[in-house]
């Protein structure tokens, strides 16, 4: 399985604290033999990748040139990550801008984990080829009700729709996991990776709350 941890903009996980938690998380990777790929943001994305595999939070579609202000995929490449999110719920997209952000993130050699908040949009992203497709029920997202374990019809359906469209897409799911029995619910329906932020960002005990969800 792979564990996505969504530092987002939290405190804890900006800055010198987001450094922290990617040694955590470099630490029980290594110790736990398994995939944890924090997505950070873009100013802390080269220290960070000194430490452990990332990816950004977003990119925008454009090429070098007068963009002020938004954020080039190649630049991310050159910080070090090794893919990006796209379309996550706090920051939607059309699908036009998703198809572009997926052919300038290939351009860059980026791996592209595209967010789908409804069976719907799944079906459309999948048509565009992503390396991974992420299903999140908006409504979930930071409640600690899983997706896995309240919708799990969600989940099993969107896994067959990317099976019957897009076989070569890897299915992940999101919204409110925060244990290894969300995870285990989510590797059962299908799903080959999860993705987590406030659970393990904002824990008390972010080591503790990392390790709750390895299986």
């Amino acid at each position: 399985m792979l564990y996505l941890i969504n530092f987002k903009t939290y405190s804890k996980g900006t800055g010198q604290n987001a450094l922290r938690l990617a040694n955590i998380i470099a630490e029980v990777a290594e110790r736990r033999k398994v995939e944890i790929i924090p997505a950070v943001q873009p100013t802390d994305l080269k220290e960070i990748c000194k430490i452990t595999s990332a990816i950004s939070q977003a990119i925008d579609p454009i090429p070098y040139g007068a963009h002020t202000g938004q954020i080039l995929p190649q630049a991310i490449k050159d910080a070090g990550a090794i893919g990006t999110l796209i379309n996550h719920s706090e920051r939607r997209l059309s699908i036009k801008d998703i198809e572009s952000c997926i052919y300038f993130a290939r351009h860059a050699c980026l791996k592209t984990i595209v967010c789908a908040s409804d069976i719907k949009e799944a079906m459309d992203i999948a048509k565009l080829s992503p390396d991974y497709i992420a299903f999140e029920d908006p409504e979930l997202i930071g409640t600690g009700q899983s997706v896995s374990k309240t919708k799990p019809e969600l989940v099993s359906r969107f896994v067959g729709v990317l099976k019957d469209l897009s076989p070569l897409v890897i299915p992940l799911c999101g919204a409110g996991i925060t244990n290894h029995e969300d995870v285990l619910a989510a590797k059962d329906l299908g799903t080959k990776g999860v993705l987590v932020a406030s659970a393990v960002v904002n824990a008390e005990d972010q080591k503790e709350a990392l390790e709750k969800l390895i299986i």
